[in-house]
């Protein structure tokens, strides 16, 4: 059933209608107001509907019998999906943005000061200035459907809301649980939401709209309280114990970098210590502060780039549909991509693996991230059964004839993969596309002798495939145009965020990664101590430190691109000599609980990984710190930044904006730089060869700055022009 309300004509009477909202008004007097942006697919707030909105709530507040109004919207899965970021990228003054947030609040106190009854009926995305103007309604009724969420994301792009949410949220459900919101940006379900008081009743879609009008006939109802544990936390010493706890924490995940975060808290606690209006007023000169920050700047940079490529599809073809896959491969990528494959793409996935073992472990893979999610509370029994349903399993071709889409995920043997190709175009149809998860060999080479080479592709996922949000999308010289479409359309079904790359050794991510990692282990090996390069890493802004990730990658994987890099691309990637002991000890990193750190054995209930000393006595190292946390953090990022221009520059990616996604997105590079292309920039491409020219003179070749970087610095080039 649409949200729009189907209301006949005679039972209604039209108002002057702005664009955005139309004012109706039923037979009993309620007025309907219907959010229907035109030619989006879903509703954002743009700063020219301020006028329209105020302008409808003054004619609703002419109509004599007035009752009430309720705020629904015409899309068909989005309530607000949130602020339009463009007219905050227009801002080139803090005072413009900040006036732009004391608009979105004049609004939203013209909401909630109107003294009949207001109800929003949320269904889908309520999130950012749709759920401020949805907590400027007295009421708040939302669908079952899992596609309502609601949640204040601001912070994600370096900024809190502005048009009143930190002042309201506080106030409605606490400032323990607001401030959670605010500083994670999540979002939150419908079950979820009437627990902790943020809406006040959930109901099915289809009788949404009717709640929400009997919400209204029912007039005013008495405020939610909140729980005691909530009033005391807003009292004289709770509020101070909460704000000291709070800082900290947030300091030690933040370290510095995000001041969002310390501006939420700024914010909320003035108003809930000087009163609402010093509240709004420090909440709107914050927002304005924030809009002009740098790390603001970058982070709506991903966010826009993100936005592009959602309508690039790497080749200028009409993608197929997909309706079946398979996998190659029982392992812990194969059960991955099977999982993403059933619960995000919705398709159903076939996993053929040379014993029952390797599909059981494919099953299991997903059950246990299915009953996580129910045991949560995100996902029915009867959800959880559909998609378990969607994944089968075969130790033979049975079923590939109705296969469109076969990934392969066996080990990194170029005879095997070629096997699989022929295997494959056996069994399968003439259409099926192959795509190898290879993170290292070149897709031409596994598609030499392959009687359909147009239809074999590279589709390179990250571990955990769950969790990790890019896919390198590689086509070599003979991949069809449909195929790249197809693939990338796939990619994003499943939930990734897919660049399309060129089919060089290592691709882009693993090849500005290995530099980087490797320069990490030079720095152990020359006495720096494991978690003084980890911290230096992190503090700079990466999740994990290099050594911890590649505990987490596994030595073993992390370590055989290496040779590969070295003999397509020279001596910048030659591995540090020493390092090979390590693998010799037969440490794997997390995966056998032995690395460069030490981890908890299977069973055990408690304990966290420690580095592990016997490194250095390994290395023959005497652990020693030498060098500042910024020299050792600026050592190994020069190189990553450096690799990255290279592949700018001989097309392995194909743009600036592609090359910070990949970064983003797969290695966790800072975002709140915006990737390593944004990064150069702030920091001058002359200002990064001085700095690449001096650790030249200190440690060798590899450090010599690309010809790229050379001619950008002296020409005062920018890589985004």
């Amino acid at each position: 059933m649409s949200q729009k309300p189907m209301i006949s004509p005679a039972e209604v009477t039209e108002s002057a209608t702005p664009s955005a909202f139309t004012l109706y008004f039923t037979e009993d007097n309620i007025g309907i107001v219907t959010i229907d942006v035109a030619d989006e697919k879903v509703n954002t707030l743009k700063a020219e509907f301020v006028q329209q909105i105020n302008s409808l709530l003054q004619q609703a507040q002419q109509h004599p019998k007035l009752k009430g109004l309720v705020f629904i919207s015409g899309k068909k899965d989005s309530f607000i999906a949130g602020a339009d970021i463009s007219m905050i990228a227009r801002c080139e003054k803090a005072s413009e943005a900040e006036a732009l947030a004391k608009k979105g609040q004049g609004v939203m106190a013209h909401i909630a000061g109107l003294s009949v009854p207001v109800v929003a009926a949320i269904h889908g995305a309520c999130l950012g200035g749709g759920l401020e103007l949805a907590l400027a309604c007295h009421s708040r009724i939302c669908s079952l459907d899992d596609k309502t969420q609601l949640g204040l994301p601001e912070v994600q792009l370096g900024l809190l809301p502005g048009s009143g949410g930190t002042q309201r949220l506080p106030r409605l459900i606490g400032a323990p649980k607001a401030l959670d919101m605010m500083l994670t940006g999540r979002s939150i379900r419908a079950k979820q939401a009437l627990r902790m008081g943020l809406v006040d009743d959930v109901v099915p879609q289809s009788i949404l709209f009717q709640t929400a009008i009997e919400r209204v006939r029912k007039g005013h109802t008495a405020r939610r309280e909140l729980s005691y544990i909530d009033r005391v936390a807003q009292g004289p010493l709770g509020k101070a114990l909460l704000f000291y706890i709070v800082r900290k924490q947030t300091r030690a995940k933040s370290r510095g970098h995000y001041p969002a975060t310390e501006k939420i808290i700024d914010v909320v606690q003035t108003g809930l210590s000087q009163g609402s209006s010093s509240g709004y007023e420090a909440e709107a000169r914050a927002f304005g502060e924030l809009v002009m920050t740098p790390q603001s700047a970058a982070l709506r940079g991903i966010f826009f780039a993100s936005t592009a490529l959602k309508k690039d599809f790497g080749a200028q073809a009409e993608p197929r549909e997909i309706h079946k896959v398979a996998v190659l491969g029982g392992g812990l990528m194969g059960g991955g991509i099977a999982n993403v494959t059933a619960t995000k793409a919705n398709i159903s996935v076939r996993i053929k693996d040379i014993n029952e073992q390797g599909i059981s472990h494919s099953f299991k893979y997903s059950w246990d991230l299915l009953q996580k999610k129910l045991r949560r509370g995100h996902l029915k029994k009867s959800e959880l059964q559909r998609q378990m349903m969607l994944i089968s399993g075969t130790t033979d071709y049975s079923g590939f004839s109705q296969v469109d889409l076969v990934i392969e995920a066996v080990f990194e043997d170029l005879e095997l993969k070629q096997k699989m190709i022929h295997e494959v175009e056996e069994n399968a149809s003439p259409q099926t596309i192959f795509a190898s998860n290879t993170s290292s060999l070149p897709i031409h080479k596994i598609a030499e002798g392959a009687a359909r080479p147009e239809q074999v592709i590279g589709l390179h996922y990250f571990s955990p495939v769950d969790k990790m949000p890019l896919v390198e999308v590689i086509p070599h010289a003979q991949t069809s145009p449909q195929t790249i479409a197809t693939t990338v359309s796939f990619a994003r079904k499943q939930g990734k965020t897919a660049i399309v790359v060129g089919d060089s050794a290592g691709f882009y991510v693993n090849r500005i990664l290995a530099p980087y990692m490797n320069e990490a282990a030079r720095c152990l090996l020359e006495g720096e101590s494991i978690e003084h390069i980890d911290n230096s890493l992190v503090n700079f802004g990466f999740p994990v430190g290099p050594l911890q990730l590649l505990d987490e990658v596994g030595i073993d994987v992390g370590t055989k691109i290496i040779p590969v890099l070295e003999s397509a691309f020279g001596d910048r990637f030659a591995a540090p000599g020493g390092l090979e002991a390590v693998l010799e000890d037969g440490r794997k990193g997390r995966k056998n609980s032995r690395g460069f750190y030490l981890y908890p054995q299977k069973g055990q209930k408690s304990g966290k990984k420690t580095p592990d000393p016997t490194i250095y006595k390994l290395l023959a190292v005497t652990p020693k710190n030498k060098l500042s946390e910024q020299a050792l953090a600026d050592r190994c990022v020069a190189l990553m930044l450096n690799e990255a221009v290279h592949c700018l520059d001989d097309g392995t990616v194909r743009s600036a904006r592609d090359a910070d996604i990949g970064a983003v997105f797969g290695i966790g590079f800072p975002p709140f730089l915006g990737g390593p292309m944004r990064y150069i920039d702030a920091l001058g491409a002359d200002v990064l060869v001085k700095r690449l020219q001096a650790l030249q003179k200190l440690h060798g070749t590899r450090f010599a700055p690309c010809e790229g970087l050379v001619t950008r610095a002296d020409n005062g080039q920018k890589l985004y022009s």
